[in-house]
């Protein structure tokens, strides 16, 4: 593939992103690693609620660590969005490992007839991303429009491969900065606390 370039508009660069994140041929390895890197993360944190995606073409799975981090603590919860189809915002319903589930607007799937709940972190998919916790998305704007209005926000975490790094990527004005971004080589980003 040839190098990505700031100059190539965001449709092209996110359809080269997702074929490049498909055919890494060390992607298992890549998504062990960010395993343990969320595994570690999480220990640092308080939080009993988490709110995190069914992954789609070729995302991380963030799934696995997130059920261990869940079944260590029984007050703990993780959540997958529902959509909106109204506002085209998401809501997070618990989720659990053999819930029913059924598939979304978009062939998604998301739990079937569980509580909604308010994430107090984030785990957002990253096709790409930035300096300073910059996200390039799929360019439905789900995620800024909803987190334009969680209140209180959650803290946000992109999740990627570090092959997706973006080092010229900038914020255009609807962007939402993410709090923390980790790829499977670390932190790749972290917003200073205060």
């Amino acid at each position: 593939m040839p190098p990505l370039e700031p100059a190539r508009d965001k449709a092209t660069l996110r359809r080269q992103l997702q074929a490049e994140r498909q055919n890494l041929v060390d992607r298992h390895a890549r998504a062990m690693q960010l395993q343990e890197v969320l595994r570690v993360w999480l220990l640092q944190r308080r939080d009993v609620a988490i709110g995190a995606y069914w992954p789609i073409k070729g995302e991380f799975d963030a799934l696995p660590a997130l059920y261990r981090w869940a079944e260590a603590n029984t007050e703990r919860c993780i959540g997958l969005p529902v959509i909106d189809k109204t506002t085209r915002r998401l809501s997070f319903h618990m989720w659990h490992p053999g819930c029913e589930m059924e598939e979304d607007a978009y062939g998604i799937p998301k739990p079937k007839h569980t509580p909604a709940f308010h994430p107090t972190v984030l785990l957002v998919p990253c096709v790409g991303y930035g300096p300073r916790g910059m996200r390039l998305g799929y360019g439905g704007g789900f995620y800024d429009r909803t987190l334009a209005t969680l209140e209180p926000r959650p803290v946000t975490v992109g999740l990627a491969f570090s092959n997706g790094y973006l080092p010229w990527l900038e914020p255009e004005p609807h962007d939402v900065p993410l709090d923390a971004i980790l790829c499977d080589e670390g932190v790749a980003w972290e917003r200073e606390p205060g």
